[in-house]
This record gives C-alpha cells, sequence and structure tokens, in this order.
C-alpha cells in the first residue's frame, strides 16, 4: 500500500478591505482610497462617492494607495462621473498607480474620464 501525502488544508484569505480617506480643499472633494475595489468593496467607494456629491460636483480621485481594480469598481467611478458631469462638475483620477493606469487604459476609461500624475495637476 502506497501512502499518499495528506490534502493540504483549504485556506481563504480574508476578504480584502478599502478605506476611503475624504479632504476637502476649497470646496473640492479628495477621495483616497486605500485597498482594493472590486466586487466587495464597491459599495464603500460607492457611498464615498455619493456623500461628496452631495457637498459638491467637484470630485479628484487620488489611487496612489490602491492595489487593484476591477470592472465594478471601474463602473463605480464611470456613474459617479457621468453623474458629475450632467451637474456642470467633473470626476477627475490623479496618482494612478502604472499596474492600475495600464487597466484604466485597455477598457479606456482614460479617454472618458482625466487621469492626472499628481492630486495638484488634477485641481488645476
Amino acid at each position: 500500500m502506497t501512502e499518499r501525502p495528506a490534502a493540504e488544508p483549504a485556506t481563504h484569505s480574508a476578504p480584502q478591505t478599502l478605506t476611503v480617506a475624504v479632504t476637502d480643499l476649497d470646496g473640492i472633494n479628495i477621495l483616497t482610497p486605500a485597498g482594493e475595489i472590486d466586487f466587495a468593496t464597491r459599495d464603500v467607494l460607492r457611498q464615498a462617492l455619493d456623500t461628496a456629491k452631495a457637498t459638491g460636483p467637484h470630485i479628484a480621485v487620488d489611487l496612489h494607495h490602491v492595489t487593484f481594480i476591477d470592472s465594478t469598481g471601474i463602473n463605480v467611478l464611470i456613474a459617479a462621473h457621468h453623474e458629475l458631469t450632467a451637474a456642470d462638475g467633473w470626476l477627475r483620477l490623479a496618482d494612478v498607480p502604472p499596474a492600475i493606469q495600464r487597466t484604466l487604459e485597455i477598457v479606456g476609461v482614460d479617454t472618458v474620464i482625466g487621469c492626472y500624475p499628481t492630486v495638484t495637476d488634477a485641481l488645476a
């Protein structure tokens, strides 16, 4: 009888979390999400955007602490962009990490929502 190695125990990674810091700079909301933006965390970003939209039509999203974004996160950003544009406002993305920038380019978001190298550039 040959002995089989024991099966590896099933491991489940903990759900990723997303936090969003909000700063007001002269009436412009700057959102700084940190973590992964995906199906599981999309509502955190959506709620932060909704709160920011209620206080003004101009929002910059500083993505430098975002490690991943999927289509659900992208859809949240596009929906907010459309709502703000309809209200004569804007949504701008800033300090986008290269991997996230590549994802935005592949799906064409960078042609719809302005992407800026820094928050200062996004606010100019």
